[in-house]
């Protein structure tokens, strides 16, 4: 059996949760909604600009018809490369591989010292985004926490500034106006060395929202017409709540955060043919009892692996989430509803995966203990989507015959160089039984976490960390 003969066969593992007429019928049953109800939009430039392209404008109503979208669809880049503060392009969204990220824009801090719950400071989010720099399986950051101990109308600005002094990492992030984006786009063409360098390797990826079901208010589509004119790369994010703000069907819901999606693009491409955008669903339940929307449902991983196929299809990148819970606290729960999402939504082949830990509470509490739980679990999924390559040597047929019945392979030099391959856990424990004062998980999971924490980035260049805090400095002085 020789290799010269023998091809390496290689297959991903994959999960197909529709079938191919299934997302015919979501894709004709979209562009229904969008030709017939269409979208509100109460922004008059974007309105005017639709009608030019054709589409039927009646106040602020806006109905799109078919042969838009689906031209819009084929205009748009299905590839997206975004990079590091260095210009290193680093997170390629192409074809069906997945990219995990962590949260964003937390109220509350979950500390690991102590266990205790408490407002987001700025100093939690420098310590969260070192941790980030430092966690491998991350390959891109966010904006985690929503800034309690500094003005409300700079907190993402301060968010932002602080993610980019404190990992060298992409960041994802959101924020309340046109203004403020001016000012965190500013702050990485300050970081990369100006817009060539930016635009060769985007630093920034900026996250928007429809207002389900099918609404877009003005503040969005201002940042939105940012984003496009200086082709600053976007998502669009439909997030519909099965059973309030979007039907509790979910295949219905779908429709709905497709129809959704779709129209964030056609918009973009309006305003700047070509923009970078990326298709994000981030659709769940809501809890009846509780009314809660639901980040650990099962239902949202369902309409997620779902999502995926739609922008597979569609040739679009896709924004998606898996990694989170509604438990309060960093438990069984949380890890359960964490692994069942990583897996599910990696074999789906999303694109940029966020929420990846550090999201409790339905996405209330950043906790860097979860964050590093996560990313172990994120660890065992990518080795899972390695798939087992097959070709001589992993076939193993001439070895097998070497050691032959009773024999064993353990000192064979073959098992030296392929067992360092194998998944070795940092967290969790293979030890053979229990000794008195083993640490137990809680323990096992501080410990790392607090170890991690003390994790250094590599500094911001002195020249631009002067420059971001001379912004900063300005930002509250103008709010003062």
């Amino acid at each position: 059996m020789s290799s010269t003969t023998f091809p390496e066969l290689t297959f991903r593992p994959k999960l197909s949760f529709l079938s191919e007429p299934q997302i015919n019928e979501i894709h004709w049953a979209s562009l229904e909604v969008l030709e017939r109800t269409g979208m509100v939009i109460k922004h008059p430039r974007i309105l005017a600009a639709l009608a030019e392209a054709g589409c039927r404008v009646v106040g602020e109503r806006v109905r799109f018809p078919s042969y838009l979208v689906e031209q819009c669809i084929r205009q748009a880049p299905s590839r997206l490369v975004l990079g590091d503060r260095h210009g290193k392009r680093s997170v390629f969204l192409q074809s069906d591989y997945s990219w995990f990220g962590p949260s964003l824009d937390c109220l509350s801090y979950l500390d690991p010292t102590d266990g205790s719950r408490g407002p987001m400071k700025v100093e939690h989010c420098e310590g969260i985004a070192r941790l980030v720099d430092g966690l491998p399986n991350f390959k891109w950051s966010m904006t985690t926490g929503m800034i309690q101990d500094c003005p409300a109308a700079i907190a993402d600005k301060v968010a932002a500034r602080i993610a980019m002094t404190h990992t060298k990492k992409s960041l994802i992030f959101c924020c309340n106006t046109v203004e403020n984006l001016r000012d965190i786009y500013e702050m990485a063409l300050v970081v990369t060395d100006g817009k060539e360098n930016f635009d060769n390797a985007p630093l920034l990826l900026h996250y928007s929202e429809t207002l389900a079901p099918l609404t877009y208010y003005g503040p969005a589509m201002d940042k939105l017409i940012f984003c496009c004119e200086h082709h600053l790369p976007v998502i669009i994010v439909s997030a519909p709540q099965s059973g309030a703000t979007g039907p509790a069907s979910l295949t219905g819901n779908l429709v709905l955060a497709n129809a959704e999606a779709l129209s964030g693009l056609v918009i973009s491409q309006i305003i700047s043919p070509g923009t970078p955008f990326v298709y994000g669903i981030q659709s769940t339940i809501m809890d009846m009892r509780t009314t809660i929307f639901c980040y650990g449902a099962i239902e949202q991983t369902m309409i997620l692996s779902a999502a995926a196929q739609m922008a597979r299809f569609y040739g679009l990148p896709i924004f998606s989430v898996a990694g989170c819970t509604d438990s309060k606290y960093n438990d069984a729960q949380a890890g359960i509803e964490a692994a069942i999402q990583c897996l599910a939504i990696a074999a789906s082949g999303s694109g940029l995966v966020h929420d990846c830990g550090g999201w409790l509470d339905h996405g209330s509490i950043a906790s860097p203990e979860n964050l590093v739980m996560v990313n172990e679990i994120v660890s065992m999924v990518m080795q899972y989507m390695k798939g087992m390559p097959t070709n001589p040597e992993s076939l193993a047929v001439d070895l097998i015959d070497e050691i032959g019945p009773g024999g064993n392979y353990l000192l064979h030099p073959s098992t030296r160089k392929l067992c360092r391959e194998m998944f070795i856990p940092k967290l969790f424990d293979r030890s053979m039984a229990e000794k008195p004062g083993q640490p137990k998980f809680d323990e096992r999971l501080r410990s790392l976490t607090l170890d991690l924490m003390k994790h250094e980035t590599r500094p911001l260049a002195e020249d631009k960390a002067r420059e971001l805090e001379r912004m900063e400095k300005s930002w509250y002085k103008a709010v003062a």
